[in-house]
């Protein structure tokens, strides 16, 4: 019961962000943003273009790859051959790094090519409207704020994977960063955006103190928080495809994501076992096996497909049918025991065990 509440009470949060109006910025100062890539994923000469459209008066994009033979290089050759006007820059490093975090290593690259003082890093498969940096920078400008963060919404492909996959963000991930908003936790720091001022960056240690770390966006806003400043939540929400094709797949993105929430905080990912209202419900079915644990069970089906349908309206996204629903909650519990369960990670096709302190160590290394 608690954990129907937990989603009736996160539904209507999540309704009431969604519905904030966008904030305008006092004045609109030259932005560089470093988009890191790696390998031509599925929709990337879209996204990328999303970012060509902004409408901002100036603006500079930063891409890098690991190596000249990454797929995703073609990509920004066409962009930046269909769009002379803007100022984009290509950085190209000197191959993959065997350890640490490969993001940040991309980004150790790119920073000597960024020319402004405002920066902002955004994931590859992120997907934004025209007013987004706009709204970025409003939140950046707060007098109290040192990084500004985002959300974003998953949408699928179509595959039943992918379609699972974009509701664990939608009516799972989502929700409970309102949740955690509202009780006054306002630690979160994503990687859909993350922009401060190069000022800031550099006194927090830049991107070389992230370089081992598995959590490095929520890390960055840590590190910001303790220098005195707050993380602001940009009432913005970019699009990000869930392109999962099986549930391997699936299984592994998710397992990386909820060994990288436990490395930062293991108790309260346990803690969280109790949102998982409608298979704890099922639990008690099959163990109570009375009228009474079958009520329970109808009380917690019924508040979260309430939840899910406020939560899809809100997101202007597919409601899933009811059947998909209860099979996406299973999977969230499977996930969350196997997530427990060890401490290594797929990243970009290699494996990583996650150390102490969430230090990635090549696996290698962790047999030698």
């Amino acid at each position: 019961m608690a954990g129907t509440a937990y989603h009736l009470w996160a539904a209507t949060l999540l309704k009431r962000f969604a519905a904030r109006p966008a904030p305008r910025p006092v004045s609109r100062p030259p932005v560089s943003l470093l988009k890191p890539l790696c390998g031509d994923e599925p929709d990337l000469d879209v996204n990328l273009a999303s970012f060509a459209a902004l409408d901002y008066p100036d603006f500079q994009l930063v891409f890098g790859v690991h190596e000249a033979a990454d797929t995703a290089l073609p990509v920004v050759e066409r962009l930046r051959a269909a769009r002379p006007d803007l100022d984009i820059a290509l950085v190209v490093g000197t191959g993959r790094p065997t350890d640490g975090n490969p993001k940040i290593a991309n980004l150790l690259d790119m920073m000597p090519a960024a020319k402004h003082e405002i920066l902002v890093v955004t994931d590859s498969d992120m997907n934004v409207d025209a007013d987004y940096l706009s709204r970025v920078v409003a939140v950046l400008e707060r007098p109290d704020v040192g990084i500004a963060t985002s959300l974003y919404v998953g949408r699928p492909t179509g595959s039943v994977w992918s379609r699972l996959g974009a509701m664990g963000i939608n009516h799972g991930f989502l929700p409970s960063v309102m949740v955690a908003e509202a009780i006054g936790r306002h630690d979160g720091c994503f990687g859909a955006t993350l922009a401060l001022r190069r000022a800031v960056l550099e006194s927090v240690g830049g991107f070389q103190a992230l370089r081992p770390q598995l959590a490095d966006d929520y890390l960055l806003g840590a590190a910001v928080r303790r220098r005195g400043m707050a993380i602001g939540l940009v009432p913005t929400l970019p699009r990000s495809l869930a392109d999962e094709r099986d549930l391997s797949q699936l299984m592994a993105h998710e397992v990386r994501w909820g060994r990288t929430l436990a490395s930062i905080d293991r108790v309260g990912y346990i803690a969280s076992l109790v949102t998982q209202a409608v298979p704890l419900a099922l639990v008690a079915v099959l163990i109570g096996r009375d009228v009474g644990m079958a009520a329970v069970m109808g009380v917690a089906l019924a508040g979260r497909l309430w939840a899910v349908g406020v939560e899809a309206r809100s997101l202007g996204v597919e409601r899933p049918p009811a059947w998909m629903v209860v099979a996406r909650d299973l999977l969230s519990l499977v996930v969350q025991g196997v997530a427990l369960s060890g401490r290594t990670v797929r990243w970009r096709g290699r494996r990583f065990r996650i150390g102490r302190r969430g230090v990635l160590l090549p696996f290698e290394e962790t047999r030698s």
